[in-house]
């Protein structure tokens, strides 16, 4: 009865209802979609990074570190940094320390740059399951409103206004908020959690990109070991650069 009812409202339903039904249903497409392409994407770059980054920190020197990274990275979500920070410090500078603290201004703003880079690469469509959540429910408001009027419309010039004739299309009518709904829920849903991922995946690019800055902007090279030593202990990703540099 309820797949009857939604077919003939559709059948009988002008041009403007099906161009909201049509509308709906591309964006329940275009949501489905990239829920499904971004959550592999998130999903591999989550189980990659712990091992990308331990066979990073396992490596003899930096230049080998990036190549790698960039192995075992095939999403690039940490690999962009640890090239941005060989890049930064492949220029040599003098020993005095006012070259240093211009190092480390140098590779700490291409990291910068490189994070936001790897977050923009993260967040890459969010906007459309917000969009889609947000509006979806609206557009099948819309489909609703038009459609009770044309079915008040059609019973008015019938002469027929019993409770019998306007509950049919009414209810009819109704099901275009159902289906904005339909639409906009698993969007906001699949916005939540996906944002949750790129959270926990932003935290560890921003630990990530601490230790790499630690690391090549340290003085000495046993302060390098000491830094290699200290991430390999499990610690990676979650140390500041002030106690870094300490």
């Amino acid at each position: 009865m309820a797949n009857s009812g939604i077919i003939h409202y559709l059948q009988s339903s002008d041009a403007i209802t099906h161009g909201v039904a049509y509308v709906l249903l591309a964006m329940s497409i275009a949501s489905w979609c990239f829920l499904i392409v971004k959550s592999w994407m998130l999903g591999r770059a989550k189980r990659q990074g712990p091992r990308a980054i331990a066979l990073f920190w396992q490596a003899p020197t930096l230049a080998d570190g990036v190549a790698a990274l960039r192995l075992a990275d095939r999403e690039h979500i940490f690999s962009p940094l640890a090239e941005a920070a060989l890049q930064a410090s492949e220029v040599e500078m003098p020993g005095a320390l006012l070259a240093r603290v211009e190092r480390s201004e140098r590779v700490l703003r291409a990291l910068r740059q490189a994070l936001h880079r790897s977050q923009r690469r993260l967040e890459f469509g969010q906007v459309l399951l917000a969009s889609v959540g947000s509006t979806a429910p609206f557009v099948g408001l819309l489909g609703t409103v038009w459609g009770i009027y044309h079915a008040l419309g059609s019973i008015a010039s019938s002469g027929q206004a019993m409770i019998e004739n306007v509950a049919g299309p009414v209810g009819e009518a109704l099901i275009m908020t159902a289906f904005g709904l339909v639409v906009a829920i698993p969007a906001v849903l699949a916005y939540n959690v996906l944002g949750r991922m790129v959270r926990q995946l932003s935290e560890e690019l921003d630990g990530f990109a601490h230790d790499l800055h630690a690391y090549v902007c340290s003085p000495a090279d046993e302060t390098h070991d000491a830094a290699r030593a200290d991430i390999r202990d499990g610690r990676q990703g979650r140390r500041s650069p002030a106690r870094t540099q300490a």
